[in-house]
């Protein structure tokens, strides 16, 4: 078979390692988008990953991921503002990478890192130093641990090494749990038994963090969403993420306490000003009667609040 080429469309190389390619003009492109070679970590040695592990103080990963080649990676296919998933995360080399990456654009990149408390062996010679380090600092001995620490170790040392950065080099751990809310278990042979611990549906042993991030979860808000406290009515209330969940876990509102709370709360959610649709929850167990909880949903619904929920 003939093949006719035109001359004009190919770039020759100027050195002789070059290799000869063809011309493309901008109208002919589907896409501006440059495609990721296919040879990487150009002046990237494993040996790179090592010296990263520094902030340790000490050699507690063999042979650890590079942040630099993982930034290649996040550079190619993230925006500034993307999020990186990483199943399996090891020493979180991602949220190392993914660090550095915005500190060299301005980027906002953010990331979500699982792993499970995988058990380190002090006798494997593979786990040993992780794990003997997991020991000096006084920490389980597992992998989550282990990332954990190499992020806080990590943020202290890029903030030292960069005080004028002024980005979030923070992060919250979250565990998968039952949930807070405890479930009906009838018992026929003790109905008394039964019914006095279903009063107050809450596990005792939760917190008011540990309800309001189920409640993010219930709403699909974003997990990591700012959280304010405010005494309104001699009652903590917490606006989460400017104000599109409004949540109060005081244990005993009187009718007394109705009026100037709802009005206080009202009063809030009009300075904040939420773009959508909020939602005001509180415990049910608060109210000494029913007209109370009522009184109070319809003076929140009168002043725009009309989704009031009680656990």
């Amino acid at each position: 078979m003939d093949i006719l080429i035109n001359e004009d469309r190919i770039l020759w190389p100027r050195r002789l390692s070059g290799r000869p390619r063809r011309k493309a003009f901008l109208s002919e492109l589907e896409s501006d988008y440059t495609g990721f070679s296919s040879v990487i970590g150009d002046g990237v040695f494993t040996g790179d990953g090592t010296s990263d592990i520094a902030s340790f103080e000490e050699k507690v990963i063999d042979f650890p991921k590079l942040p630099q080649l993982i930034r290649q990676l996040i550079k190619q296919r993230s925006w500034q503002k993307s999020i990186a998933l990483h199943f399996f995360t090891g020493s979180g080399t991602t949220w190392h990478a993914a660090w550095m990456k915005n500190f060299m654009d301005g980027g906002e990149r953010r990331y979500i890192l699982i792993q499970l408390p995988e058990p380190l062996s002090t006798e494997s010679s593979e786990q040993k130093n992780a794990g003997n380090y997991c020991k000096r600092i006084r920490k389980p001995c597992n992998i989550a641990e282990h990332t954990k620490e190499r992020l806080r170790r990590a943020a202290a040392k890029g903030k030292s090494e960069n005080p004028s950065y002024a980005g979030d080099l923070g992060f919250r751990v979250f565990k998968l749990d039952t949930t807070n809310i405890r479930a009906w278990d009838p018992k026929p042979d003790d109905l008394e038994g039964a019914l006095l611990p279903g009063l107050d549906h809450i596990e005792p042993s939760r917190t008011g963090q540990d309800i309001i991030n189920e409640l993010l979860l219930k709403f699909g808000l974003d997990l990591c969403p700012p959280i304010e406290t405010k005494t309104i009515a001699e009652k903590s209330v917490h606006p989460v993420g400017a104000g599109t969940l409004i949540v109060c876990l005081d244990d005993a509102i009187f009718r007394d306490d109705v009026e100037p709370l709802a009005l206080g709360i009202a009063d809030w959610y009009d300075a904040l000003a939420p773009a959508g649709e909020s939602s005001a929850v509180f415990l049910d167990s608060a109210f000494a009667v029913d007209i109370s909880k009522t009184n109070l949903a319809e003076t929140l619904k009168q002043r725009g609040l009309g989704n009031v929920r009680s656990l």
